[in-house]
């Protein structure tokens, strides 16, 4: 794979990835651009213990342009997009309407006493999957699959070293019904400075679990649980299982993990990384072949801090879709809206076995 970086017009970092080590980068931003935005606003939530981004200039981010307004395709002649290249294979770019980023402008002053502001300091980024504005993922090969992968990795790493920065994440949203506002199949990359939520109330069980068991890992232990049985696994190979949790929250929801424990995309090896792509590309197949509809989805990889409680986590991709019939889709009503209490309208062995014979 052959990394190389640019500067966009305005200043934003651009990298392309690409499988020919031949590929010239060479081709300048000629658009004019304004600077780009300062940094959000993060704002602590007392009752929750938990921050809130303020990101205001996100109300004008691009919302569902036309295809041949699409600032993800690469540029042409006179239409000029966010890559300067005439094609490319995996580029990741700052986003234009970032939710955190390192350009504080100033330190926000006090709200109450009871609500620290800080700025939204950390970095969020863009990953195009393929210059095919009517692709998918599943449509990828698994060779395409393994430069997104190690895309991945490289912006892990550096995305952890930048000062301040605690957590690492990996996503993609797929479908209008989620919530995408562009189509070209693309990802994200969070930067936090913070552990999130969700990840803080993991550690938190896995710190317990280790406790009682002198130092076993949690997920490791679920993810041997749930092979043993094998009620809810979906597919498998030589390095990884994809599972549908016995607690699982959305209607169709399935964990992908490496066998071995790691806490991170960079600290896979080779051989786990060549091995990742066929299963997924096939779990995500199964997903589009349920209803025969292209599925709405977010794909989520759960990555360790960056800094703390590294030997706590297990890497894994978490897999979920609001659809929970062809023309259902599954709300987040009053229970989960409300009190963050799930109630799922599919049981995980139906839904498991739903996926197996997609």
């Amino acid at each position: 794979m052959k990394r190389t970086a640019i500067r966009l017009a305005d200043g934003r970092e651009l990298i392309y990835f690409d499988e020919r080590d031949d590929a010239v980068r060479d081709q300048p931003d000629r658009r004019e651009l304004p600077p780009p935005p300062p940094a959000s606003q993060l704002r602590y939530d007392p009752l929750t213990d938990e921050w809130v981004a303020v990101a205001v200039h996100r109300q004008t981010r691009t919302f569902l342009p036309p295809a041949n307004e699409c600032p993800l395709d690469p540029s042409e002649g006179d239409r000029l997009t966010e890559i300067p290249a005439p094609d490319y294979d995996v580029v990741v770019f700052e986003n234009r309407f970032p939710s955190l980023s390192g350009r504080v402008a100033e330190e926000p002053g006090e709200i109450t006493p009871f609500t620290p502001v800080r700025p939204g300091l950390g970095r969020c980024e863009v990953v195009c999957f393929t210059s095919d504005h009517n692709a998918s993922f599943a449509g990828l090969p698994p060779t395409r699959v393994r430069t997104v992968l190690d895309a991945l990795a490289d912006r892990t790493t550096a995305l952890g070293e930048l000062p301040g920065v605690e957590q690492v994440f990996c996503f993609e949203n797929r479908g209008v019904e989620i919530g995408v506002t562009l189509h070209h199949p693309h990802g994200q990359i969070y930067a936090y400075p913070f552990v999130t939520p969700r990840t803080r109330a993991m550690l938190a069980a896995a710190r317990r679990h280790a406790e009682r068991t002198g130092g076993r890992n949690l997920y490791a232990d679920v993810l041997a649980a749930e092979r043993a049985t094998g009620d809810r696994v979906v597919a498998s190979n030589e390095h990884w299982t994809a599972y549908v949790p016995a607690a699982a929250r959305w209607p169709f929801e399935v964990h992908v993990a490496p066998h071995r424990p790691v806490p991170d995309i960079p600290a896979l090896d080779d051989a786990e990384r060549d091995a990742f792509g066929p299963l997924y590309l096939d779990l995500l197949r199964r997903f589009d072949g349920l209803f025969d509809l292209p599925m709405p989805y977010i794909a989520a990889w759960h990555q360790a801090p960056v800094r703390i409680d590294r030997e706590l986590g297990h890497l894994h991709l978490q897999l979920f879709s609001i659809r929970r019939a062809k023309d259902k889709l599954k709300y987040l009503a009053g229970s989960e809206s409300g009190m963050g209490v799930f109630i799922n309208d599919i049981a995980p062995e139906r839904a498991a076995e739903l996926l197996r014979a997609a």
